[in-house]
């Protein structure tokens, strides 16, 4: 062998060392997303952060989880880390396609609010074999996920279905109730749903009950028509409403159909939501607050970049359908109803009494002694 060949045979060895080497790296990161590479620990504070938030149709995901999981971010990096954002739209597939780029753009970690929690299994095992942890938000998605936060979502249905048999009291049997679950794609859905029901059965007849696709409250307002129509206005006694966008469009339903005084669930907290419980057009809400879930999916995400253990943030554990014993964190929830909203939202400073309290509700908010 001449020289020439014999140096292009040790380059070909050397590479294809390398990449056995970088191949083992990755198998490494790959096995378990709190010992990430040595890369991520030579970055320290200057890591990125991918963020994947599932639709923009609910209030909470621009006004409050990205502004409050960057702000964390920024704390925990001493200014130094990044967030990189994107919006899926309600949109599975374009969601897969954002993960694929944020693993292309190199991030350290992902937090993925799945929009269907089996469809971005994939997604979730392609970050993993690039070495990339993954953080599962508000919804348990399935793959190999790092992390996960959220809140106890059979609580939440249990927390709506109390509230709505104390507002029906001894009319709880009288008549017939709409149930307007979430969207059959949201793992959380199912979860409040089967909350709901273990309060709700055999204390209340269920005349229609949906699952609301893509939780849009267009859809919510169409079901409550047909359900109207099938069960007759008189019959309806109350509505389990899964959140507070469906709220809206049931009540619409409702008041179009000359339909009063029949309380309505919710759940997030929004600003309209809040504004018809101080109006009585909704009987309640479940008070999520976001801060202590954006704040502990930040603090994940930031040790899983930086290769630390999340065993002295993550106190609980939860199984999802294709991973068990995921380190987690569960926050609690309130039940929000008019006499306790100053001392939820309007105390943690979600909102202030003139964000509530505008020309519209203004007597109302005076009656309800929101000043």
């Amino acid at each position: 062998m001449n020289t020439r060949m014999r140096r292009a045979a040790f380059a070909v060895a050397a590479g294809a060392m390398a990449v056995s080497l970088a191949a083992c790296g990755s198998a490494k990161e790959s096995s378990g997303g709190a010992d990430k590479s040595a890369d991520s620990k030579k970055k320290g504070d200057a890591i990125t952060v991918g963020l994947l938030l599932p639709e923009n149709q609910t209030a909470r995901y621009e006004k409050f989880d990205r502004p409050l999981i960057e702000k964390k971010v920024s704390e925990l990096t001493n200014g130094k880390g990044k967030v990189v954002y994107a919006n899926a739209k309600q949109d599975a597939t374009q969601q897969n396609q954002q993960v694929d780029t944020m693993i292309t753009n190199k991030v350290d970690v992902l937090i993925i609010d799945a929009v269907d929690a089996a469809a971005i299994k994939n997604s979730v095992q392609k970050a993993k074999d690039a070495g990339i942890p993954v953080v599962a938000y508000d919804r348990l998605a399935q793959g190999p996920i790092d992390a996960y936060t959220s809140f106890d979502n059979e609580t939440v249905g249990k927390t709506q279905g109390e509230a709505l048999l104390k507002a029906l009291g001894s009319k709880a049997k009288s008549g017939k109730i709409v149930m307007m679950n979430g969207s059959s794609t949201d793992p959380n859905a199912a979860q409040f749903k089967k909350g709901a029901h273990d309060v709700l059965d055999g204390k209340v007849n269920v005349g229609k009950e949906y699952d609301t696709k893509e939780w849009k409250p267009e859809n919510a307002n169409s079901n409550m028509e047909g359900a109207i129509s099938a069960l007759g206005k008189k019959n309806i006694v109350g509505v389990y409403s899964a959140n507070d966008g469906m709220a809206g469009g049931i009540i619409t339903a409702l008041k179009s159909a000359g339909i009063a005084n029949v309380p309505v669930t919710g759940q997030d907290a929004e600003l309209a939501g809040v504004q018809r419980i101080v109006s009585g057009a909704q009987y309640m809400s479940v008070y999520k607050p976001y801060a202590p879930e954006a704040d502990a999916a930040a603090e994940m995400a930031v040790n899983l970049a930086q290769g630390k253990s999340l065993d002295s943030v993550a106190k609980d554990k939860v199984d999802s359908p294709t991973t068990k014993g995921v380190p987690s964190i569960l926050v609690a929830v309130t039940s929000l109803t008019k006499d306790n909203i100053k001392d939820t939202v309007i105390k943690d400073g979600v909102y202030t009494v003139s964000d509530i309290c505008t020309a519209q509700y203004k007597a109302a908010c005076d009656k309800a002694g929101l000043k």
